[in-house]
Order: structure tokens, then C-alpha cells, then sequence
């Protein structure tokens, strides 16, 4: 087999395995009535600080009026505020509330619960070498 056929092979196999450990993490997360796509926004909102609401839907790479209302359910909740953008009186800027990042939190601490006892299930030579590969990915990662 070529390398190039290898890669193509490992690329394909990790990012399937990427799915679907991530689709896996995401469930492992407290009942209750957010979304996926709420999550993911307070989420956003809460690892990168205040937002735009336009900085939120491209991170969380939605149309603007799909943020619309994902913010607004959150705003709702008292999980996310608006205050004025500081020098553009056009734009609103988004923050988690002291609630939002209770919540943030409460789903953290279920998936970091979850993982490590599926990681505690391992043998210490398969968690060195998912140590390692956790390297890796951060490092493809930045590019």
C-alpha cells in the first residue's frame, strides 16, 4: 500500500472515529431542555468570552438568524445577557451569565464524569497511548 493510500486510509478511519467519540461526549451530559446547538453556544460563549452575535453564529458556523434564536432561548433562561458594544452603538455583545456558566459547568463536569470512567476501563498502556495521540490531534490541530 502507498503512503499516500495509508494516509488517505488514516485520515478517513480518524475523523470516523472523531465523529463518533464526539457524538458520544455530547451525550454524556445532564437531562434537561438545552439543545445541542444552545450548548454548543454557551459553550462558545463561555471558552471564548464575550461575543458579537455575528462572532457567535461564525463560530458556531450558523446563519446569523439561526443564532438569533438559539441566543434568544438562552436569553430566556438567563443563561446569556446583552450589554452595549463599548464603541459600536450598532452592536450588542453576548456573555454567558453567572447561571450560564453554572449550567456550562454542571455539562462539564457530566462528560469529564463520563470519559473518565470509560478511561478508567483501559489498560494503563492504552491510556499512555491515548495521552500521546491527545498530543497529536492538539498539534494537527493548530495547524
Amino acid at each position: 500500500m502507498t503512503t499516500e493510500r495509508t494516509a488517505d486510509l488514516l485520515a478517513k478511519t480518524l475523523r470516523d472515529a472523531i465523529i463518533r467519540f464526539s457524538r458520544r461526549v455530547r451525550q454524556a451530559r445532564p437531562v434537561g431542555d438545552l439543545t445541542f446547538s444552545q450548548l454548543s453556544a454557551l459553550t462558545s460563549l463561555q471558552l471564548a468570552g464575550a461575543l458579537t452575535p455575528r462572532e457567535l453564529a461564525d463560530m458556531e458556523r450558523v446563519q446569523p438568524p439561526t443564532m438569533t434564536k438559539i441566543v434568544g432561548k438562552l436569553e430566556e433562561r438567563g443563561l446569556v445577557a446583552r450589554t452595549p458594544h463599548p464603541t459600536d452603538g450598532r452592536q450588542v455583545i453576548l456573555a454567558a451569565t453567572d447561571e450560564g456558566r453554572a449550567v456550562y459547568a454542571l455539562h462539564e463536569r457530566a462528560r469529564n464524569e463520563w470519559l473518565a470512567v470509560e478511561l478508567d476501563r483501559l489498560t494503563p498502556e492504552e491510556r499512555e497511548t491515548l495521552a500521546r495521540a491527545a498530543e497529536i490531534m492538539q498539534r494537527v490541530a493548530r495547524g
